[in-house]
């Protein structure tokens, strides 16, 4: 065998040697890819899952019910690509019939009632839900998984929610401060509550303004009596100190 077939021999191994590896490495980065999509993907459906969890917390509507489950079925049709399991298609077919059962219903009945928060740390989380709620609301529509009509109502109801909070919360806490005699923080909150709802002009706002509004009212009424005590003391300890002075001034004279 000459040299020069040799040669030739050993260029045809390195090249294939070379493409091998080329091959290798483009499989390995496509398996990553996919196990990637994969988890980025099972992510997405347990933090959805989080959040429909969370349904007996705060009234979420049916549109809003059925965002979320569809966000679910898209996310895991994006896994099927990755791998079609058996286990993966049955999960599948699930959301779909609870995305047609949500689809099925009528009228606006939500999962729960409203609860006002019992606390600030209650309220923060309340309102963090809302968030990531209005959020993903906001994404879908984006992505033109929800219609611009439903959005627009959804995206209300979200805001209205979230000022809901906020007001409940700021209530009780101006009331507790009334109770422990904090006039001028009972004030400042109430003010802050009427401020935040002005803008507003649907039926719980202005029920919650007047309601503010009252109470603000009975504040001022507690400080205006409150003071007409101070002063009515103050005349009649006057008036003892003038009698003293007059009755102290004739027994002397006596």
């Amino acid at each position: 065998m000459n040299m020069g077939l040799i040669i030739a021999l050993v260029a045809v191994l390195l090249v294939l040697v070379i493409a091998y590896n080329i091959m290798l490495q483009y499989r390995v980065k496509a398996e990553n890819l996919k196990k990637q999509e994969f988890a980025k993907q099972n992510a997405v459906i347990e933090a959805t899952e989080e959040l429909i969890g969370n349904a007996h917390h705060l009234p979420y509507s049916k549109e809003l019910l059925s965002v979320l489950n569809n966000r679910i079925l898209y996310a895991l049709k994006a896994m099927s690509e990755v791998d079609n399991s058996p286990a993966l298609k049955q999960r599948i077919a699930n959301t779909q019939q609870q995305i047609e059962k949500l689809n099925k219903l009528t009228g606006n009945e939500e999962s729960t009632t409203f609860k006002s928060p019992s606390n600030d740390k209650q309220a923060l989380s309340m309102l963090k839900l809302v968030k990531r709620l209005r959020d993903i609301v906001k994404s879908e529509h984006n992505k033109g998984r929800m219609d611009t009509q439903t959005f627009v109502n959804e995206n209300a109801r979200l805001e209205s929610m979230q000022m809901r909070i906020h007001i409940e919360n700021l209530t009780k806490r101006a009331k507790e401060s009334l109770m422990r005699g904090q006039a001028g923080t009972a004030r400042q909150l109430l003010q802050k509550g009427i401020d935040a709802l002005a803008s507003k002009n649907d039926a719980y706002s202005n029920g919650a303004s007047q309601k503010l509004q009252a109470l603000l009212a009975e504040l001022d009424k507690r400080q205006q009596d409150k003071q007409a005590e101070q002063m009515q003391a103050i005349e009649d300890r006057e008036k003892e100190s003038d009698i003293d002075a007059l009755f102290g001034g004739e027994k002397k004279k006596w």
